[in-house]
Order: C-alpha cells, then structure tokens, then sequence
C-alpha cells in the first residue's frame, strides 16, 4: 500500500478517535479542527492538501468527508460536495505559432505548471481564450485571502463557512483592460478537482478590483493546453460553479492524417503477446502523461499515486499499461517499487508532437488485438462492438484473460485505445 497514504490514515484515524469527529459531524453538520491537533499525529501541511478525491485518506473517502480552510491554521470538516469533476474537450485542438526570437523557453519539453503558463501566455493562447489582448502577468504565489463567509452543500443540508485569511496559491493571474484571469494549472490529467482553487483566490479579488473576475482551470500534457473558463452564479454559494466554455490549444501542432495512421498498419511488425497483464486503462492520454512525467525522472509507485491524482490501483493499471507497449520498466531500489522510461519510451516521449502520437500509435498496433480492431473498423468503416472485440481477444488467447467478466472489462480498454488513435485525425 501506499506509504504516504498509510500515514495520512493512521494519523487521521488517530485523530478522528481522539475527538470523536464522525459524532460532532453526525451531530452538528461540521468539525472545526486546528493545525495544532492535527500537528500532534503529523504534520498538517501532509494532512490537509487534497486537491482531488483520490489523494482524500481512506476515511475521508469512506464517510464522503472533505475539509476547507478557514483560517491560517484551522480546518472544517463536513459532508462537503467538495469537488467538480472536468469534462473532456471533444474539439479540434486550435493552432497557435510560438514567438521565434525566445531561446530561453522550450515549448517541447514542457516538465512544471510554470512553465506550461509561460508558454501559454507568449503564444497567445491565454489572450485568445480569454478574449483580451492586453493580458499581462500580475499576481501569482501565496497570500492571504482576506475575509469572506459562503454556503456548501454538505448532504441533504448547506453549511455557512466563515474563512479569514486562510493561504490560498495562485498559479497565474493575468490582467487586461477587461478581466483579471486567475488560473490554476496541472501538468498531469487528473479526474476532477477542488472547487476551492478556483473559488477561494475568486472570493479574494473580486472586491479589490473593478473588472471581472475570470476564473481557469488548465491542464498541459501531451502538446495540448486544455482550458476551462468557470464562474460562479451566486458569490456567496460554493457549489455554483458552471463552465462557460472549454477549448484545446496546441503549438505549431502539425496534422495527422489517416494516411498516416494507414501506413502504421501497412508497416508495423506484429510482436509476441507479452506474458504482463493485459491493459485496463481505458484513458491513453494518461499513459501518456504518466510517461512525461517519468521523462523528468524516474518514480516510486507512491510518488505516482500520491502526486498524480491516482489511486493506488489506477496506479498499477497505467503502469501496467505502459509496461504492456514497452515503454515503461519496473525494478525495485532500495525495497521501493521504482518505474522509468524505457529507452524506447524514451526516444517517443522526447519527440515532436506528430512523431510523437505516431510512435505511440505504433506502440499500440505492435499488439494483435488493437491491429485487428483497428483493421476491422478500416474494413466496414466502424467500431466493432464490445462483443465482437471479445471475439477477437478469444481467438487470440491473451496472456491470462479467461473469464467473460474480464474479457469485457479489457474489451473496454481496446475499443477506448482504438478510438484515441482513429480521433488524432479528427481533432488535429
């Protein structure tokens, strides 16, 4: 299990024993908590970041429990509906040029969210989404958040949550004529996120300044920038967010054709079914990620599940996955499970965009089962059905696949595998 994980349990159960927190939420809606209680089992900087719901401890995630900031050094604790879950962005990725003179930004070996935002801002992807030109870089970093109360649903109730100049962090707060943009931004592709980056640095300025408030979640992998514009309906009311509008960008991407997917096919030597579990990780764009992150450095199985918004079994699934195309390896070190690129990983994750997909679609294609999907749906012009790529895992024998049950659950895996190849011809 993840070592991280079991000591943010431990403490918590600890803690949660200690002073009876389930009763007092059972009882009065809420727990206040301060740093100094949660100091006493570990350290509450550890304790209390959860910024999406597979970090949350295990009895967090049990009780449906989140916990706000409220003040520098206290907590609440509650059946918070804490979190917003991202929708994917199903549009063409929009072409943006990079300025030619800058030699001291690499926009393709993008490895921090700081980064990711320089790029985004001198290539004018952040004026174009936001609509206004005159952008410039403001306020970002830590600070306080001043003074302001809202309402959170907390089950079938909403509680009033009073917050004085708790620390809040933002990434990127970009001014123009008519809005000041506050962004949060991730260089790996989580499932969702914590409605307070977005809505705690909102509460803080929206009273200092007389122009709108734009609030943005980004998200950076795999040559694209993935937007979203938030607001909120009600100032004082948590869980108004809405989305007003969600765009991909990309730099100096160039097209993929099915031309070229075709010639993959045409080429690529079909290699022996590898005896590893064969994969259930229905999102490729997180393979992926999980290989541009281990292109900065190697990792533990609990750096990857502690930092990357996986749990711990999402972790074994994408790890497995990668290991599956002969791009990710896994030794142990130290009694540590450590993962790392292959060198074939590595020479895909360190090229351009266009080779880059086209390697890792030639990673796919080297594995039976997606190579007949694939030409199945080039042949009648359409996916096969569930059942019909079960059928052709069945006559393939794959490496310890027997049931009916997982048979379709790894189905599941090949129809999304397929579809992500035959979409980089659609959305570029």
């Amino acid at each position: 299990m993840n070592d991280e994980v079991t000591k943010n349990d431990k403490a918590w159960k600890r803690l949660f024993d200690k002073y009876n927190i389930l009763d007092a939420i059972d009882r009065d809606g809420y727990f206040q908590i301060y740093a100094a209680q949660i100091n006493e089992f570990r350290e509450a900087r550890l304790m209390t970041k959860f910024d999406h719901k597979a970090n949350l401890p295990e009895l967090f995630s049990k009780h449906n429990l989140a916990i706000l900031p409220i003040t520098r050094g206290s907590y609440i604790i509650s059946r918070f509906d804490a979190y917003k879950e991202i929708e994917p962005i199903d549009r063409p990725v929009t072409k943006v040029a990079f300025p030619g003179y800058l030699e001291s930004i690499n926009y393709e070996s993008i490895t921090s969210e700081s980064i990711a935002l320089n790029c985004a801002y001198v290539s004018n992807i952040l004026s174009n989404f936001l609509e206004d030109d005159d952008l410039l870089p403001t306020v970002n970093g830590r600070m306080k958040s001043g003074c302001f109360s809202y309402f959170i649903k907390a089950k079938d109730t909403s509680v009033k949550v009073d917050v004085t100049n708790a620390q809040i962090e933002i990434d990127g707060g970009y001014e123009g004529k008519k809005i000041l943009a506050l962004i949060e931004a991730k260089n790996f592709i989580p499932d969702d996120f914590i409605i307070r980056q977005l809505y705690y640095p909102y509460r803080s300025w929206i009273d200092k300044v007389s122009k709108k408030v734009a609030t943005v979640f980004m998200i950076y992998s795999n040559g694209k920038f993935s937007l979203y514009e938030y607001d909120f309906a009600n100032i004082n009311d948590y869980n108004s967010l809405f989305l007003i509008k969600k765009e991909n960008y990309g730099i100096d991407i160039e097209k993929i054709t099915f031309d070229d997917i075709n010639n993959i096919l045409l080429q690529v030597k079909v290699i022996q079914e590898p005896e590893l579990p064969f994969p259930q990780a229905d999102n490729f764009e997180r393979v992926i990620n999980l290989c541009e992150l281990l292109l900065k450095s190697e990792l533990t199985k609990d750096e990857i599940t502690c930092k990357y918004a996986f749990d711990p079994r999402q972790t074994n699934y994408y790890t497995d996955a990668g290991r599956y195309l002969s791009l990710i390896e896994k030794y142990k070190k130290d009694g540590q499970i450590i993962f790392s690129l292959t060198p074939k990983g590595m020479e895909i994750a360190k090229s351009k965009y266009k080779a880059r997909q086209l390697g890792f679609v030639k990673s796919i294609m080297e594995h039976e089962v997606f190579n007949e999907t694939l030409k199945t749906y080039l042949k009648y012009q359409k996916m096969p059905s569930k059942d019909e790529i079960v059928n052709i895992m069945k006559r393939l024998k794959l490496y310890r696949v027997n049931s009916r049950s997982t048979y379709e659950r790894r189905a599941s895996t090949v129809y999304s595998w397929v579809n992500w190849v035959l979409n980089l011809c659609k959305i570029n």
